[in-house]
């Protein structure tokens, strides 16, 4: 596994409850702004016990495939706002305390 995959997996780890995060917003934590689609390769290769569903795209969309209606009922659970076009609403959700 490689070190930025490491790392990703280090800010996707302490994203707390409620709160989610950009692809993006993980890239530029990372010094590396141009690398949102790599840190989507590693959310597709995310260790069990990570919080993936809290990794969602710059607009609000769940991305996932088959996994986006699981990931809005946990997001769902831990209380994340939707929008009415089914985007979270990360005017009210985005995490940026790092």
């Amino acid at each position: 596994m490689s070190d930025f995959f490491e790392q990703v997996y280090d800010i996707v780890a302490v994203i707390p409850s409620g709160k989610v995060v950009s692809y993006g917003q993980i890239a530029r934590a990372l010094g590396s702004p141009r690398s949102a689609r790599m840190v989507g390769w590693a959310m597709a290769r995310c260790p069990e016990g990570l919080p993936w569903h809290r990794v969602i795209k710059n607009d609000g969309s769940i991305s996932g495939g088959v996994m986006a209606d699981l990931c809005r009922e946990l997001l769902e659970a831990e209380g994340v706002c939707f929008l009415p076009d089914g985007r979270v609403d990360m005017k009210k959700c985005r995490w940026t305390e790092w």
